[in-house]
């Protein structure tokens, strides 16, 4: 297993345990805390809407997969170095710019659809963060897996 395959499967389970805190969050927002033992719930501090964290949850557990998926096919892309350093980067980017896509639109009313405010809600910092961090990544995912596609299929 080279270097960037390691990086890549770290950064992928760091973004799934991300998912996994997302998850504690939506069962914060669903039950009104953390249950200690039955029937006794203690309030729990969170912010967002449940369904913000369903996404931030099933999103983010999509997300780490992927990159741990890419990491797996790595060494079957005929990519030049270049390419694989760029390819591992940029799909350990996506990831956690994703998780802070996720993360940050549950922090905004426009959730993080926009750098401004939408029909949703009102735009914030955070917002405007995790919609440009998604942004650039949609791009570079596309980038990434036609190039990859395109390289796969005139090596078969």
């Amino acid at each position: 297993m080279d270097r960037y395959q390691q990086l890549m499967i770290g950064n992928g389970f760091l973004v799934i345990v991300m998912s996994m805190f997302a998850g504690f969050m939506l069962g914060f927002g669903l039950i009104g805390g953390l249950e200690l033992y039955p029937g006794k719930i203690v309030a729990m501090p969170y912010y967002g809407t449940a369904e913000g964290w369903a996404r931030a949850h099933s999103g983010g557990l999509t997300n780490g997969l992927l990159v741990l998926a890419v990491a797996w096919a790595l060494p079957m892309i005929p990519l030049s170095e270049k390419m694989r350093k760029i390819t591992a980067w940029g799909f350990i980017y996506i990831a956690w710019a994703n998780t802070v896509f996720y993360w940050a639109g549950n922090a905004s009313g426009s959730r993080a659809l926009s750098f401004g405010d939408n029909p949703l809600g009102a735009s914030n910092l955070l917002g405007a963060v995790g919609f440009g961090m998604a942004f650039v990544g949609a791009f570079l995912i596309v980038y990434l897996l036609c190039y990859a596609a395109i390289k796969i299929l005139r090596s078969a």
